[in-house]
């Protein structure tokens, strides 16, 4: 029997939102007392404290019971080499693998080294991403660099820190704006804060996607980005017939700096698995690069009873996969996209011209999607 992929998780956030005191919080959870963590600063994580035996040069063992590995080079060899000191016996078994960047790191990188080395998705498979920001400076932080907005963007969970120093009326607003700004730019994940230990282990690394023969994907977060669209266009007619003609006409809740949006759809009709193996492609050649994260559940015609679940990072795909049913009623397809300088019709147009002429097969209607993403 083949054993299930190991799910692997990144942790990220900007210098100073607090990565080290939430990793150290997380690392003395039974939940995680099997896992593994890859740092790629050792110096930048203070765990040195927790350390009780030095296993060789690479491999330290902490008193939680995780192994922790410092990166010395390329991520891709220092996660083979792990896998295969565990499958050797060399090192104790681990069940998840904790990749924490550095604070200035661009996510993207690390996502496509776990998505798309052939030798790696046999054994693992990317959980999702933990996303840590600082609630006191944070505003300041997504203003003045754009690794902290695109760390914001591709996370599947995001952890607010150090909300008791927002004190009064002021600190009130201070976390209103904050948790704002941060729905405006990721209303897909789910949003936890450490204040009275909110952000558990469990919470944050059940994010549902590694492993869909044990999981199913977390759907009503992916759509939360519907329902926020949904409740900002019903809150602009309310303003177009009531008396605030003046305000926030053109405000867009799902814009972030005139460049980053996100947005979901869904389908009724069934794609061909040809069509959405096109669509992929198209969505790739033309979108990969300002395709900052993707998310879908999708009703292909050759089994509607089973859907596929896909999951993208820029040029970068997990291998489509089979769930054994749908997770919930809706059997429709739905798709969440976080994007750079793409406008909703153009994707949304170019799937469903697919579902449209799904008789047609996918050679019937190439001419037509290449024509809608001119």
């Amino acid at each position: 029997m083949t054993s299930a992929p190991i799910p692997v998780a990144v942790l990220t956030g900007f210098l100073g939102a607090g990565k080290t005191t939430l990793l150290n919080f997380l690392l003395k959870d039974p939940f995680l007392s099997d896992a593994a963590v890859i740092i790629n600063e050792f110096g930048d994580v203070g765990i040195d404290h927790l350390l009780v035996e030095r296993a060789d040069e690479n491999v330290i063992e902490l008193a939680s019971g995780c192994l922790c590995c410092t990166i010395r080079g390329d991520l891709i060899d220092t996660i083979h080499d792990l896998l295969a000191r565990r499958a050797g016996g060399h090192i104790r078994r681990f069940n998840r693998i904790i990749i924490e960047t550095t604070g200035l790191a661009d996510p993207a990188p690390v996502l496509h080294a776990v998505m798309s080395e052939p030798g790696l998705l046999a054994a693992c498979r990317l959980e999702g991403v933990i996303t840590v920001v600082d609630a006191f400076n944070g505003m300041a932080t997504l203003d003045q660099h754009a690794e902290a907005v695109k760390q914001v963007a591709v996370a599947d969970r995001i952890v607010l820190t150090k909300v008791d120093l927002l004190v009064g009326r002021a600190g009130e607003e201070m976390l209103f704006a904050i948790i704002g700004r941060l729905r405006k730019l990721n209303p897909a994940a789910r949003l936890l804060t450490t204040h009275r230990n909110e952000a558990t282990a469990e919470r944050l690394f059940t994010m549902g996607l590694f492993d869909p023969r044990t999981k199913t994907p977390d759907v009503q977060g992916w759509l939360a980005v519907e329902a926020h669209e949904t409740g900002e266009k019903r809150g602009r007619r309310h303003r177009h017939h009531g008396h605030d003609h003046g305000h926030d006409h053109h405000h867009d809740v799902s814009r972030h700096d005139d460049h980053i949006r996100s947005f979901s759809f869904t389908e009724a009709n069934a794609i061909s698995p040809q069509g959405l193996e096109l669509f992929m492609e198209l969505l790739k050649s033309y979108h990969g690069a300002n395709m900052l994260r993707m998310k879908g559940i999708v009703r292909v015609s050759d089994d509607p009873s089973r859907p596929v679940v896909l999951h993208g990072v820029q040029h970068v795909f997990h291998p489509p996969v089979r769930l054994d049913a749908w997770p919930d009623g809706d059997v429709r397809t739905r798709l969440v996209f976080i994007v750079k300088d793409i406008e909703k019709p153009m994707i949304e147009k170019l799937f469903r011209a697919f579902t449209d002429q799904i008789s047609g097969g996918a050679d019937a209607f190439t001419d037509k999607t290449l024509s809608l993403n001119r």
